[in-house]
């Protein structure tokens, strides 16, 4: 059953310099990054060495003390340079990207005919499982645990945030093919906070319990959503994922290609041009 809460000790803070509702298009970088410091509590161990080529999709590194978290190249290229920091700490994988995408395809499967074991071990192998995080511990979620909930907020309140609705516009087909996956990781319900002014992609979205959302930031941070809709008790597990990061699931699902495209604002009263980049994740 949906629910309706209401932040009433909030402020959000006008800041000048929001993106213009113009989209551009492939704004392609020359090389893609993975920063392995970006996880907390993440060790990585190597895949790769300088010199070899990746497909889109292809593992570069996994968790020393969890095997079985891979995270893969979002673009096909040539592996440049591993970057190093105090006692060899691997700080960064630059992969000098190709100029047209190459990309490690999977055998495309039927969701609905996977149980949770199975959904888990696909996202697993295909570097899908970094996009999704837990609480209350803010680190990548433990493919050992089932989740008593999955949330997923479609607003960021902060300051200068994104419009989702912008983003995700007429991504109906891939954000409930990522939701159908959320479902089959967790015994109970997927969490959708909206806003009154949500489009139809969050409004008619399947497979989730959509929560309306009232009040100024910290209104679309999930921590307080999460506090108002099903707190987490203790020895509680609750995960949480981006919309964005929903529809990359949602590509694999419908594709079997590890598509990491992603809208990012650029913004700021000092930028000339505030407009939406469509790029790679891990872009310069």
């Amino acid at each position: 059953m949906s629910q309706t809460i209401t932040i009433r000790k909030g402020l959000d803070i006008n800041m000048k310099g929001k993106a213009e509702k113009i989209l551009v298009e492939n704004a392609k970088s020359k090389n893609i990054s993975i920063q392995p410091p970006n996880f907390t509590a993440l060790t990585p161990k190597l895949l790769v060495k300088v010199g070899d080529k990746v497909k889109a999709g292809s593992p570069v590194f996994f968790d020393k003390y969890r095997e079985s978290i891979q995270f893969v190249s979002p673009s096909s290229g040539t592996v440049k340079d591993i970057v190093r920091g105090a006692k060899r700490r691997v700080m960064e994988i630059i992969i000098e990207a190709d100029a047209e995408i190459s990309y490690l395809e999977a055998k495309q499967t039927d969701v609905q005919q996977l149980d949770g074991a199975a959904v888990k071990e696909m996202m697993l192998s295909a570097g899908l499982w970094p996009f999704l995080r837990m609480r209350p511990i803010d680190i990548i979620a433990d493919p050992k645990d089932t989740p008593k909930a999955i949330f997923i907020s479609s607003f960021d309140s902060n300051p200068l945030a994104p419009d989702n609705n912008f983003i995700l516009d007429g991504k109906s087909a891939e954000f409930n093919s990522g939701i159908e996956l959320l479902n089959k990781l967790t015994d109970g319900k997927v969490h959708l906070q909206t806003r009154k002014s949500a489009n139809d992609v969050f409004k008619n979205a399947k497979g989730v319990q959509v929560n309306l959302v009232k009040g100024a930031h910290p209104a679309g941070n999930v921590g307080v959503q999460m506090h108002h809709i099903d707190p987490i008790n203790k020895g509680e597990v609750v995960w949480y994922i981006n919309p964005q990061d929903v529809l990359i699931l949602g590509r694999y699902s419908l594709t079997g290609k590890y598509d990491a495209t992603k809208i990012v604002a650029v913004t700021g009263e000092n930028i000339a041009e505030r407009k939406y980049v469509k790029t790679l994740i891990g872009s310069s």
